[in-house]
Protein backbone atom coordinates (compact mmCIF):
# COMPACT_ATOMS: atom_id res chain seq x y z
CA UNK A 1 0.00 0.00 0.00
CA UNK A 2 1.27 3.08 -0.75
CA UNK A 3 2.10 6.06 1.71
CA UNK A 4 -0.93 8.45 0.17
CA UNK A 5 -3.03 5.27 0.65
CA UNK A 6 -2.12 4.89 4.12
CA UNK A 7 -2.66 8.22 5.56
CA UNK A 8 -6.07 8.50 3.49
CA UNK A 9 -6.85 5.34 5.00
CA UNK A 10 -5.83 6.93 8.48
CA UNK A 11 -7.79 10.25 8.12
CA UNK A 12 -10.80 8.12 7.44
CA UNK A 13 -10.54 5.90 10.31
CA UNK A 14 -10.04 8.86 12.66
CA UNK A 15 -12.93 10.43 11.55
CA UNK A 16 -15.03 6.91 11.85
CA UNK A 17 -13.41 6.64 15.05
CA UNK A 18 -14.74 10.56 15.93
CA UNK A 19 -18.66 10.06 14.64
CA UNK A 20 -18.85 6.87 16.86
CA UNK A 21 -17.46 8.97 19.96
CA UNK A 22 -19.79 11.42 19.36
CA UNK A 23 -23.47 8.82 18.65
CA UNK A 24 -24.50 11.46 15.77
CA UNK A 25 -23.66 10.73 11.92
CA UNK A 26 -23.31 14.21 10.33
CA UNK A 27 -26.47 13.69 8.43
CA UNK A 28 -28.06 13.41 11.88
CA UNK A 29 -27.01 16.37 13.51
CA UNK A 30 -28.29 18.05 10.70
CA UNK A 31 -31.44 16.23 11.39
CA UNK A 32 -31.90 17.72 14.93
CA UNK A 33 -30.59 21.15 13.80
CA UNK A 34 -33.49 21.37 11.67
CA UNK A 35 -35.92 19.52 14.15
CA UNK A 36 -35.15 22.26 16.88
CA UNK A 37 -35.73 24.61 13.94
CA UNK A 38 -38.97 24.02 13.32
CA UNK A 39 -39.86 23.85 17.51
CA UNK A 40 -38.62 27.12 17.57
CA UNK A 41 -40.21 28.70 14.90
CA UNK A 42 -43.41 26.65 16.31
CA UNK A 43 -43.61 27.80 19.59
CA UNK A 44 -42.99 31.60 18.24
CA UNK A 45 -46.50 30.50 15.88
CA UNK A 46 -48.33 29.49 18.98
CA UNK A 47 -47.27 32.66 20.83
CA UNK A 48 -48.04 35.07 17.92
CA UNK A 49 -52.05 33.47 17.04
CA UNK A 50 -52.90 32.48 20.89
CA UNK A 51 -54.15 35.62 21.29
CA UNK A 52 -56.08 36.12 18.80
CA UNK A 53 -57.89 32.32 19.16
CA UNK A 54 -58.29 33.27 22.31
CA UNK A 55 -60.97 36.36 21.58
CA UNK A 56 -65.00 35.31 20.66
CA UNK A 57 -65.21 32.07 22.70
CA UNK A 58 -67.70 33.52 24.94
CA UNK A 59 -70.41 34.94 23.24
CA UNK A 60 -71.17 38.89 24.07
CA UNK A 61 -73.47 41.98 23.45
CA UNK A 62 -72.56 45.35 22.91
CA UNK A 63 -75.10 47.74 25.00
CA UNK A 64 -75.45 51.27 25.08
CA UNK A 65 -73.66 53.94 25.47
CA UNK A 66 -71.09 51.64 22.87
CA UNK A 67 -67.45 52.54 21.54
CA UNK A 68 -67.10 56.28 20.83
CA UNK A 69 -69.88 57.45 22.90
CA UNK A 70 -69.70 59.69 26.15
CA UNK A 71 -69.29 57.97 29.50
CA UNK A 72 -71.75 58.82 32.12
CA UNK A 73 -70.84 60.02 35.47
CA UNK A 74 -70.23 57.80 38.26
CA UNK A 75 -69.93 59.02 41.53
CA UNK A 76 -71.04 55.85 44.26
CA UNK A 77 -69.47 55.18 47.88
CA UNK A 78 -66.57 52.40 47.20
CA UNK A 79 -65.94 49.68 49.85
CA UNK A 80 -62.28 51.41 50.18
CA UNK A 81 -64.28 54.30 51.82
CA UNK A 82 -63.75 56.83 49.41
CA UNK A 83 -66.62 58.30 47.14
CA UNK A 84 -65.16 56.86 43.80
CA UNK A 85 -65.66 59.92 40.98
CA UNK A 86 -64.93 58.71 37.57
CA UNK A 87 -64.65 62.38 36.44
CA UNK A 88 -61.75 63.08 38.78
CA UNK A 89 -59.79 59.68 36.97
CA UNK A 90 -60.17 62.05 33.28
CA UNK A 91 -57.07 60.96 31.20
CA UNK A 92 -57.20 57.46 32.76
CA UNK A 93 -58.02 54.71 30.85
CA UNK A 94 -60.88 52.76 33.82
CA UNK A 95 -62.48 49.23 33.89
CA UNK A 96 -65.94 48.84 35.13
CA UNK A 97 -67.02 45.50 35.91
CA UNK A 98 -70.67 45.60 36.23
CA UNK A 99 -71.76 42.28 38.24
CA UNK A 100 -74.31 40.62 40.17
CA UNK A 101 -73.38 41.32 43.20
CA UNK A 102 -72.94 39.26 46.91
CA UNK A 103 -75.25 36.05 45.63
CA UNK A 104 -72.89 36.03 42.65
CA UNK A 105 -69.87 33.91 43.96
CA UNK A 106 -68.35 33.74 40.13
CA UNK A 107 -68.86 37.45 39.92
CA UNK A 108 -66.21 37.62 42.43
CA UNK A 109 -64.37 34.31 40.90
CA UNK A 110 -63.97 36.92 38.39
CA UNK A 111 -62.61 39.64 40.32
CA UNK A 112 -59.70 37.23 42.15
CA UNK A 113 -58.75 36.20 38.85
CA UNK A 114 -58.89 39.72 37.25
CA UNK A 115 -56.28 40.76 40.15
CA UNK A 116 -54.27 37.55 39.84
CA UNK A 117 -53.38 38.68 36.23
CA UNK A 118 -53.51 42.53 36.95
CA UNK A 119 -50.84 42.60 34.31
CA UNK A 120 -52.18 41.37 31.24
CA UNK A 121 -54.96 44.24 32.07
CA UNK A 122 -51.85 46.80 32.22
CA UNK A 123 -50.63 45.91 28.89
CA UNK A 124 -53.59 47.00 27.51
CA UNK A 125 -53.21 50.54 28.93
CA UNK A 126 -55.59 49.66 31.78
CA UNK A 127 -55.17 52.31 34.75
CA UNK A 128 -57.77 51.60 37.37
CA UNK A 129 -60.34 48.78 37.89
CA UNK A 130 -62.99 48.51 39.94
CA UNK A 131 -66.72 46.94 39.92
CA UNK A 132 -70.22 48.25 40.20
CA UNK A 133 -73.11 46.28 41.94
CA UNK A 134 -76.05 47.18 43.49
CA UNK A 135 -75.52 46.25 47.67
CA UNK A 136 -75.35 48.18 50.09
CA UNK A 137 -71.55 49.34 50.96
CA UNK A 138 -71.67 47.60 54.35
CA UNK A 139 -72.76 44.46 52.74
CA UNK A 140 -70.61 45.01 50.10
CA UNK A 141 -67.38 45.85 52.47
CA UNK A 142 -67.69 42.62 54.20
CA UNK A 143 -67.98 40.48 51.11
CA UNK A 144 -64.52 41.86 49.73
CA UNK A 145 -62.87 41.37 53.26
CA UNK A 146 -64.28 37.92 53.21
CA UNK A 147 -62.88 37.27 49.34
CA UNK A 148 -59.64 39.32 50.67
CA UNK A 149 -60.22 41.76 47.34
CA UNK A 150 -58.45 44.85 46.77
CA UNK A 151 -60.20 45.60 43.90
CA UNK A 152 -62.69 48.48 44.77
CA UNK A 153 -66.46 48.01 44.60
CA UNK A 154 -68.71 50.72 44.38
CA UNK A 155 -72.25 50.63 45.48
CA UNK A 156 -75.11 51.52 43.65
CA UNK A 157 -78.57 49.93 45.30
CA UNK A 158 -80.66 52.67 43.45
CA UNK A 159 -79.31 51.26 39.93
CA UNK A 160 -78.88 55.23 38.87
CA UNK A 161 -75.63 54.48 37.21
CA UNK A 162 -76.58 50.65 36.38
CA UNK A 163 -79.28 52.31 34.53
CA UNK A 164 -77.08 54.54 32.70
CA UNK A 165 -74.91 52.00 31.09
CA UNK A 166 -77.82 49.77 30.87
CA UNK A 167 -75.95 47.31 32.69
CA UNK A 168 -78.93 45.75 34.41
CA UNK A 169 -80.00 44.51 31.10
CA UNK A 170 -78.14 41.16 31.27
CA UNK A 171 -78.58 39.79 34.41
CA UNK A 172 -80.31 36.32 35.11
CA UNK A 173 -82.60 38.44 37.26
CA UNK A 174 -84.26 40.74 35.19
CA UNK A 175 -83.37 44.44 35.44
CA UNK A 176 -83.57 44.87 38.95
CA UNK A 177 -79.53 43.84 39.16
CA UNK A 178 -76.41 43.86 36.52
CA UNK A 179 -75.18 41.39 34.54
CA UNK A 180 -71.50 41.14 33.85
CA UNK A 181 -70.34 44.01 31.88
CA UNK A 182 -67.08 44.99 31.23
CA UNK A 183 -66.86 49.08 30.09
CA UNK A 184 -63.23 50.76 29.14
CA UNK A 185 -63.20 54.28 29.88
CA UNK A 186 -60.48 56.25 28.19
CA UNK A 187 -60.45 59.74 28.08
CA UNK A 188 -62.85 60.37 24.59
CA UNK A 189 -64.99 58.23 26.32
CA UNK A 190 -65.67 54.45 25.93
CA UNK A 191 -63.10 52.99 24.16
CA UNK A 192 -64.21 49.21 24.81
CA UNK A 193 -67.84 47.27 25.76
CA UNK A 194 -68.49 43.58 25.94
CA UNK A 195 -71.81 42.47 27.99
CA UNK A 196 -71.63 38.91 28.81
CA UNK A 197 -73.94 38.12 31.13
CA UNK A 198 -77.02 38.26 28.43
CA UNK A 199 -79.43 35.71 27.42
CA UNK A 200 -79.13 32.59 26.42
CA UNK A 201 -76.09 31.30 27.79
CA UNK A 202 -75.81 34.14 30.66
CA UNK A 203 -71.58 33.93 31.10
CA UNK A 204 -71.06 34.87 34.74
CA UNK A 205 -67.69 34.18 34.77
CA UNK A 206 -64.54 34.18 32.04
CA UNK A 207 -61.03 33.28 32.00
CA UNK A 208 -59.26 36.55 31.91
CA UNK A 209 -57.01 35.07 28.75
CA UNK A 210 -60.08 35.24 27.13
CA UNK A 211 -61.66 38.65 28.33
CA UNK A 212 -57.93 40.13 27.66
CA UNK A 213 -58.61 38.50 24.28
CA UNK A 214 -61.76 40.00 23.61
CA UNK A 215 -60.51 43.06 24.76
CA UNK A 216 -57.20 43.90 22.69
CA UNK A 217 -59.66 42.42 19.77
CA UNK A 218 -61.79 45.07 20.17
CA UNK A 219 -59.12 47.94 20.77
CA UNK A 220 -57.29 47.01 17.36
CA UNK A 221 -60.68 47.35 15.85
CA UNK A 222 -61.82 50.68 17.59
CA UNK A 223 -57.87 51.89 15.91
CA UNK A 224 -57.58 50.75 12.36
Amino acid sequence: MSVSARKSQRATSRGAARSKRSGFSPLAKVAIVVGVAVVALGAIFFAVTRGSSDAGKYPFQVGQPGVGQAAPAIKLPSTDGTTFDLAALKGQSVLLFFQEGVGCQPCWDQIKDIEAHRDQFTALGVDKIVSITTQTPDVLKQKVELEKLSTPVLSDPNLDVSRAYQANQYGMMGTSTDGHSFVLVGKDGIKWRADYGGAPKYTMQLPVQNLTADMKAGLKGATA
